[in-house]
């Protein structure tokens, strides 16, 4: 091959190879920097596009959660309201019990009627305050509903139907305006309209105790399912950092010796004044 000082082939193979390696060098110093193989639609358009989708499953799957969180939430104050209405109603079939004694006096059965009024008037306190992120589930206003899929479609949800603990209204416990003063006769009725409200309270709270178990089953399929497709979504696009580390290791090297063929050749032009 004729020396030539204007054309040096060999050190544009050299810097072409040096080009070659300090591009790869590149992206494996982005995949170790990101611990991603496929940061992009440049990486691998079909990859990334995969991976895209998934995310947007795994973020529909997170307004999923959440809203079995919140569902999941007020259910228990429901089931907090629910359980001290109940211990409530313990305690005034208790009283009318004692004030359908005919052996006890018109005062004593007034003291007892005392009692009774101040825990009906407690019943409606708990009820009026279990509310949870707007949502009352006791006073027989709002239903609890979590949706359970991504598209919250009507099938996709979990409803638990509201309860109505509140002493008086339609579908209500019906205990205000009892009164255990007077004959026995009028205690005998109050502790029969009791009872019958601790029984409604006892149904309503197996139906949200049910209800709460839909809603852990779903929360935790929800996230089971959402961690399979983070699994799988690094599957598709992390890397494989013990590699990229060897590769790294090896670039590094191959642009050393890139450097020093570059050097070389573009020494060669040089050798042309040794023959003048």
């Amino acid at each position: 091959m004729a020396f030539s000082v204007n054309t040096n082939a060999g050190a544009f193979v050299a810097l072409q190879n040096l080009s070659n390696t300090n591009s790869n060098l590149a992206t494996t110093q982005n995949r170790v920097s990101t611990g991603l193989e496929v940061a992009g639609a440049q990486d691998n358009a079909a990859v990334f596009a995969i991976a895209q989708g998934l995310r947007a499953d795994v973020a529909g799957l997170s307004s999923v959660q959440g809203s079995l969180d919140n569902a999941s939430s007020a259910l228990d104050v429901a089931l907090s309201a629910g359980e001290a209405v109940s211990d409530i109603l313990i305690e005034l079939e208790g009283l009318a019990v004692s004030a359908s004694d005919a052996g006890i006096d018109a005062a004593s059965r007034d003291a007892l009627n005392d009692q009774f009024q101040q825990l009906i008037t407690q019943v409606d306190s708990i009820v009026s305050n279990a509310e949870f992120n707007g949502i009352n589930a006791v006073d027989g206003t709002d239903d609890i509903t979590a949706i359970t899929d991504t598209d919250a479609s009507v099938a996709g949800r979990i409803t638990i139907d509201a309860e109505n603990f509140s002493t008086s209204g339609t579908g209500s416990l019906s205990i205000s305006g009892l009164t255990l003063s007077g004959a026995g006769t009028s205690a005998q009725a109050a502790l029969t309209q009791v009872q019958a409200a601790a029984t409604q309270v006892t149904s309503a709270l197996s139906n949200f105790g049910a209800g709460a178990n839909r809603l852990d089953i779903q929360s935790d399929f929800t996230q089971s399912l959402s961690d399979t497709i983070e699994v799988g979504i690094g599957n598709l696009v992390d890397a494989d950092l013990a590699q990229e580390s060897a590769n790294l290791q090896a670039l590094q090297v191959q642009q050393q010796l890139g450097l020093s063929a570059l050097s070389i050749a573009n020494q060669a032009p040089g050798a042309v004044l040794s023959l003048f």
